[in-house]
């Protein structure tokens, strides 16, 4: 077992709480078809950074701000698939509230779609897409998170899934403990840990104030040398 102290945990969402690869596969590869893509880079490539910047990688001649807004409706008006990830609903109830939030990607209206559709509660605050000016893996988002609550960002620990938020995190100078629901291990950055899953993982607020949040071992878990 791996242990990590810390004042406060930040949670990327889709593919961290909630798992929402069927239907972001789904209609980003029709969004592909219609303009002669490849559905498979594409939708390989958007896990981890906002719609308008994949549409602005591939497709530059395309008026982005149009293009995320059509394929943001499409998201909220799509359900079909999502579900919570194994872990997300005990590690949160485990958390006290005001030391956790979730720095995501995606618009507030859709993370709040989609967290209620699977039966998670919705953060007072949250970091979304409308908060910024630049997304993961720029380290704003994170370092947006940790100023929402209050926290030195050395002190806080990130969950993340992507390659572009595991270096968004670590450009903030967080620590991160990568996931491997999206991508292969081989995929992921550097990280203090990897895990199949918040299965793995406990937290509990000790009598110091800082959370201690631990990696089972039994769990397949990698922990990385730093």
């Amino acid at each position: 077992m791996s242990s990590f102290s810390c004042e406060a945990v930040l949670f990327d969402l889709d593919g961290v709480l909630v798992d929402s690869t069927a239907c972001v596969s789904r209609i980003w590869a029709d969004w592909a078809r219609e303009h002669g893509l490849d559905p498979n880079y594409v939708a390989h490539i958007t896990h981890g950074q906002r719609t308008i910047e994949t549409v602005r990688q591939v497709a530059p001649q395309l008026d982005a701000r149009k293009e995320t807004d059509r394929i943001e409706q499409q998201e909220l008006n799509d359900t079909d698939g999502l579900r919570v990830l194994p872990g997300a609903r005990e590690l949160l109830t485990a958390l006290p509230p005001d030391r956790y939030t979730i720095v995501t990607s995606g618009t507030r209206r859709l993370a709040s779609k989609r967290l209620r559709a699977v039966g998670l509660a919705v953060p007072p605050q949250m970091v979304t897409a409308d908060d910024v000016t630049h997304g993961k893996p720029n380290p704003e988002p994170y370092l947006a998170g940790a100023k929402l609550l209050k926290q030195d960002p050395r002190k806080c620990l990130v969950f993340e899934d992507a390659p572009s938020g595991i270096r968004a995190a670590q450009a903030a100078g967080m620590p991160v403990i990568a996931l491997t629901t999206t991508y292969r291990r081989e995929e992921l950055p550097a990280a203090v840990a990897i895990a199949p899953s918040l299965a793995a993982v406990k937290a509990r607020l000790q009598t110091s104030g800082e959370l201690l949040v631990t990696v089972e071992s039994s769990a397949q878990i990698e922990c990385v040398e730093r």
